[in-house]
């Protein structure tokens, strides 16, 4: 066999290995993009246009937001302040993730920031941490199921939607929450953990209460960063010298 086609066969595996990853997203995430797509066309979207915002902005609470803007008759630049608010999470794990794949080709690089998720910062994060490199084709495994079932089934929310019961009613809107709870607590070995987890959390709920959402999603995200900053690299005390 030759090197070439060894370098394919680990190639397609690594793909392979990113999709079975994909999975619990892909499940986790069905519920809230055929509701997307249901209330997009409720507050006045065509089929095509939920679609279209699916496919292009790719991002589930700036989209829930946006069209509940767009129907207000909010000012254009107060629907992209909201949104920025809700998506500037992304500002980090862009930063953070960066550094992982610095080594890809800058259009390959493009692609991998365009499908950047939540899950799939933190996945990808936990596979560098472990000593692995984040390929290309494992990222794209881990990140195009994902991209593509959530543009169709958005699709499908819009077109069906009326046919479709509240999904808050059957009970499964909770399976993200806890897919995103699995993520958080898959780095609880690392030193900061607790104080960033409890200073993000506790800014959230109080920004929630006072300035309300959407901005509290960044604000926490902010106070974890700041205090991460702050304090020093090995604050667990574990293995530390007086």
């Amino acid at each position: 066999m030759s090197a070439e086609t060894l370098s394919e066969n680990s190639l397609a595996g690594d793909f392979w290995s990113g999709v079975r990853l994909s999975m619990p997203v892909v499940v986790a995430s069905a519920p809230f993009a055929v509701l997307f797509g249901a209330l997009a066309v409720d507050n006045g979207f065509s089929v095509l246009e939920a679609f279209l915002m699916s496919a292009l902005v790719f991002g589930g609470a700036s989209q829930m937001v946006g069209i509940q803007l767009f129907g207000q008759h909010v000012a254009p630049w107060l629907i992209v302040l909201s949104i920025f608010a809700v998506n500037f999470r992304h500002v980090l794990y862009s930063a953070g993730i960066g550094r992982r794949i610095a080594h890809w080709p800058v259009v390959c690089q493009a692609l991998g920031y365009f499908i950047l998720t939540d899950p799939q910062y933190a996945v990808a994060e936990a596979r560098a941490q472990s000593g692995q490199t984040v390929g290309f084709a494992w990222y794209l495994g881990l990140g195009l199921p994902v991209y593509v079932f959530w543009v169709i089934e958005s699709a499908l929310g819009a077109v069906f939607g009326k046919l479709i019961p509240d999904t808050h009613a059957l009970g499964i809107d909770f399976l993200l929450p806890i897919y995103f709870l699995g993520l958080v607590m898959g780095f609880r070995k690392r030193p900061l953990w607790l104080p960033v987890v409890v200073a993000s959390a506790c800014a959230s709920i109080i920004a929630y209460k006072t300035v309300g959402s959407p901005w509290h999603v960044s604000i926490g995200a902010i106070a974890g960063v700041l205090l991460a900053v702050i304090l020093p690299p090995h604050h667990s005390g574990v293995g530390e010298r007086p």
